[in-house]
């Protein structure tokens, strides 16, 4: 009995709970940005061409030369980025997300202090949207 009881013990020790960082291993890959857009306005192919996000569980990976790294959680269509190296370090940015039809959207709060309500940027100079599809 006490071998039994051993042996469940071990296995429930070895069982690893779901990740709550909803969908985070679908954001997993390298992403291209398609369309990006502030204050309203869409922005010009040149200010991000040849960027890629790459995103690995809660690491990214951001720039034309990958110079912006840092860690991402995520909950409920929400994210929360924490810059660690490069132009972001020490920074806090709050965005929300969505995943559909292989089309990544991310609305960023570049003040950190709130997450965006919705996916438009229309007077509200602190949102950022990019728009990405998988390399």
């Amino acid at each position: 009995m006490r071998i039994l009881n051993l042996l469940i013990l071990l296995a429930l020790a070895c069982i690893t709970p779901k990740k709550s960082q909803m969908n985070s291993y679908e954001l997993n890959g390298v992403w291209i940005p398609t369309k990006q857009e502030m204050n309203g306005k869409e922005l010009p192919a040149t200010v991000y061409n040849n960027h890629k996000l790459t995103m690995n569980d809660s690491m990214y990976i951001f720039g034309i030369a990958q110079e912006d790294k840092g860690v991402t959680t995520y909950s409920k269509g929400k994210m929360d980025i924490y810059g660690k190296e490069g132009i972001n370090k020490g920074k806090h940015f709050t965005a929300i997300y969505k995943l559909e039809n292989g089309v990544l959207t991310i609305c960023y709060n570049l003040a950190g202090d709130a997450y965006p309500e919705a996916f438009e940027t229309t007077s509200k100079p602190t949102l950022f949207i990019s728009v990405y599809k998988k390399e």
